[in-house]
């Protein structure tokens, strides 16, 4: 079994999943029940720098924000699966659309759905405050809780890695 920072080598693709991870797990309801969900600046900063870099960034998540759909877009991910019933199913499409393997795939998730996809990326990471079940299964955890820069951690550790983090393209949006 390779070393958590030799798996960061092969990294390819980042696949995220929304609430927990991109956006704080305790989330306030506006008047019409829609969640009022908020994200961190420098998780969008990593994002949109990793798509820039050229790797594949997707984002799976069984909620249907579409409120994301906007900013996720700003950022150029251009994957996202949105009232996912099945992550793994959504996984796998990701892969073969852009004929990656699982290995090469870094998948950060925090709950119990993202499990089965867990088990099945190349490189699984959760964030600190994740379930005990998907912290069991991850290769890595981030000392930075979802929604509070768990995301711009795995992206600056593989950009770093990779030589691609403090370069002229990261000095602008």
């Amino acid at each position: 079994m390779t070393n958590f920072k030799e798996n960061l080598a092969r990294v390819k693709a980042f696949v995220f999943d929304i609430d927990g991870v991109l956006s704080l797990q305790t989330i306030s309801l506006n008047s019409f029940g829609i969640p009022n969900r908020t994200i961190n600046l420098r998780d969008g900063y990593a994002v949109q720098l990793a798509v820039k870099k050229g790797y594949h960034v997707a984002v799976i998540s069984g909620s249907n924000a579409k409120e994301y759909q906007k900013r996720l877009k700003q950022l150029g991910v251009k994957d996202v699966y949105l009232n996912s019933r099945s992550k793994l199913e959504n996984f796998n499409d990701f892969l073969r659309k852009h004929d990656l393997d699982s290995a090469d795939v870094l998948f950060m998730g925090d709950d119990i759905p993202d499990h089965e996809v867990m088990k099945a990326a190349g490189v699984p990471v959760c964030p600190s405050d994740a379930d005990s079940e998907i912290r069991q299964v991850a290769g890595y955890i981030s000392d930075k809780r979802g929604g509070e820069g768990c995301v711009r951690d795995v992206i600056e550790q593989v950009l770093r890695l990779h030589n691609k983090w403090m370069d002229s393209d990261g000095f602008s949006w």
